[in-house]
């Protein structure tokens, strides 16, 4: 079982991200903005992170980047799950240094078939 970081500022999608993630198996940890998904991040060291970039307080390139630039942090996937659908953002996301990117709505074989790439080890670009 691993554990997963969700960071999300929006209730009804952290629930539906987190029904998914536990029905994989796995422990779903959440954060409800940027920010505290950087602390969560660094607290919890979670076995991946999905999140989202539209937040408060800290958007998510901005905390991917500050987790995938943290020497205690750095190993950890993070996966950009997100309604910004345009190729620049998908770039600039990759560019923070998220693993992949997938965009809302999303269907749940999708996004569990990333986790189980992410999780496997088995990936190592998106």
């Amino acid at each position: 079982m691993a554990r997963i970081l969700i960071v999300d500022d929006s209730p009804s999608q952290l629930m539906g991200i987190r029904r998914i993630v536990e029905k994989l198996g796995h422990e779903a940890l959440t954060a409800e903005d940027g920010a505290a998904g950087v602390e969560a991040a660094k607290g919890e060291i979670p076995d991946l992170i999905l999140m989202d970039v539209v937040m408060p307080n800290l958007n998510g390139f901005q905390a991917t980047r500050a987790i995938t630039r943290e020497p205690t942090t750095k190993h950890i996937p993070v996966i950009l799950v997100t309604t910004k659908d345009l190729d620049t953002d998908r770039v600039w996301g990759m560019r923070q240094g998220a693993k992949a990117y997938i965009t809302k709505p999303f269907s749940e074989t999708e996004l569990s078939e990333l986790i189980s790439q992410y999780l496997g080890g088995g990936a190592t670009a998106a």
